[in-house]
């Protein structure tokens, strides 16, 4: 363990040193990549330093009990450090869980009206109204993407995008369906209506400008048809070119000129790769889309919001965790609620690690 934390430190020294160089600070693009990996070591380099801290004063102390004079002095340090040691060392397993890479991307934040009707979409308002209260804690950002307000109030869809820091990897617990047991302002008898709305938490994909290497084209020239008189028939001025790892191909005839059919079936040949990789983008959102969002109906919930008893139930959860306040985590706490989740998936990796 002490091998792996030195590596990350000394990768951190190393990243320290990248920033300061002046060919870095000059290129946004380099400098924002190694300013986000740099923070990211930041918590378990300073947990390094105060493991190894915590090492050498064990090791002094125990130098020191052959010493008679400093014998009890150093049982009682040794009795004061050695309790601090797994701790620590558990704190370090977490941290050293290798990171989802996608934990870091901002993302698309959806929040719809399942089963219940007019109340089911008050309450994806009451949703709408807890998560923009927790995001504003976060410091993070918000866009309104598509909106669709109720017949009577709240939101039958609501899309926002939010950006910030470790977004996703702190929000993607939030996927599901969101049960809400309570007595609606329309029930004139008094009784508890169970609706439910679905939040869908997406990172954002980026989609990246196309690439072509010119090792995976394979160009051939053709003599072009049609009108334009015996130059047409008499030179190669056709161009096709064909990408071999996609199979993709484009070609021009357009122009009398070779280099500028070039040009043109190389401009076709980056759109069609383009809406190739967009389509492909768009898959995958649609796919994601589905594996989160559940079918809206109330039995299928990951949490359950009961105004009558004052709780939040989180089913995933369980022993004290299970259960929060209604009161607190309405206005935005959700915070225990988040890091009692991400605790469990740790404990999961960790556990699968030790299968490994």
């Amino acid at each position: 363990m002490l091998d792996k934390l030195e590596a990350i430190n000394d990768r951190y020294l190393n990243l320290q040193d990248k920033l300061s160089d002046p060919a870095t600070m000059t290129d946004m693009s380099k400098f924002t990549k190694i300013s986000k990996e740099y923070g990211s070591l930041k918590e378990i380099v300073g947990v390094y330093h105060e493991y190894s801290e915590l090492l050498g004063n064990i090791d002094t102390a125990k130098e020191m009990l052959a010493d008679p004079e400093m014998k009890e002095m150093a049982q009682m340090e040794l009795d004061e450090l050695k309790p601090q040691l797994e701790p620590l060392e558990d704190r370090i397993k977490v941290l050293l869980i290798p990171k989802d890479p996608e934990d870091e991307r901002d993302v698309l934040f959806e929040i719809r009206s399942g089963a219940g009707g007019d109340e089911a979409a008050i309450f994806a308002g009451d949703l709408y109204r807890m998560y923009s209260k927790y995001f504003s804690t976060q410091g993070w950002k918000t866009e309104v993407v598509n909106l669709t307000e109720g017949t009577v109030g709240g939101y039958s869809k609501l899309v926002l995008e939010v950006t910030g820091t470790d977004v996703y990897g702190t929000l993607k617990f939030e996927s599901g369906a969101h049960r809400v047991q309570r007595i609606p302002s329309t029930e004139s008898q008094g009784r508890v209506h169970t609706s439910a709305a679905t939040v869908v938490v997406m990172p954002k994909l980026e989609m990246q400008d196309v690439d072509i290497n010119k090792a995976d084209l394979k160009t051939d020239t053709f003599r072009a048809s049609g009108a334009g008189g015996q130059h047409v028939n008499k030179t190669e001025s056709g161009v096709r070119f064909t990408h071999l790892p996609t199979g993709i191909v484009a070609e021009s005839t357009d122009a009398r000129s070779q280099i500028k059919n070039r040009d043109i079936a190389l401009q076709r040949l980056y759109q069609k790769i383009y809406d190739a990789q967009k389509e492909a983008h768009d898959s995958k959102v649609r796919e994601a889309r589905a594996s989160l969002v559940g079918s809206g109906d109330r039995s299928d919930k990951i949490r359950t919001y009961n105004y009558p008893q004052n709780r939040v139930t989180d089913h995933r959860l369980e022993g004290s965790n299970k259960n929060s306040s209604l009161q607190t985590v309405i206005e935005g706490d959700l915070q225990n609620i988040i890091e009692a989740l991400k605790m469990a998936e740790n404990a999961e990796k960790m556990k699968a690690g030790a299968d490994d």
